[in-house]
């Protein structure tokens, strides 16, 4: 009789025990790090882990205009200043953009700390230059004065 008590004892304390440690577990994957508050953007490995709200950006005697659109068809507007040749080239220098070279140059996977991942969710970055959709990629497409380029989520 006494075995069966201790054993009933031991089982409710097993299941307290499991209890805790479950609540301590949930509690502590809510997906931040460092103790910040998780957000909806993920950030990118080059330091651009905080979106911007638009404006002017970079420094440099060329410029174009940028819109980021999201999954939600909220814009972001960019006048980009810069000095260098592609448009890729300009977006990675300042941080707006990252991606993964691959065979066919940069896949751009984030932009404005925003990532778009195709196995994931089935969405990706599309490039447009002038309202169009680019028939090049972003990191070899040269900067022309008075041309406007957007990055949308698609």
């Amino acid at each position: 009789m006494q075995m069966k008590h201790n054993r009933k004892v031991l089982t409710c304390i097993l299941c307290m025990a499991l209890i805790v440690a479950m609540a301590f577990s949930t509690v502590g994957c809510n997906g931040s790090k460092n103790g910040e508050a998780a957000s909806g953007a993920e950030g990118t490995e080059a330091g651009a882990d905080v979106q911007r709200e638009g404006g002017e950006l970079g420094e440099g005697s060329m410029e174009f205009a940028l819109t980021v659109t999201d999954k939600d068809g909220n814009e972001t507007r960019f006048q980009i200043h810069t000095d260098k040749k592609t448009v890729g080239e300009a977006l990675q220098e300042l941080n707006l953009i990252d991606g993964e070279e691959g065979e066919y140059g940069l896949f751009v996977k984030t932009v404005n700390g925003i990532t778009a991942d195709y196995d994931t969710d089935g969405v990706y970055w599309a490039f447009y230059v002038n309202d169009e959709y680019a028939t090049s990629g972003v990191d070899v497409t040269e900067i022309t004065e008075g041309d406007s380029y957007a990055l949308k989520v698609e």
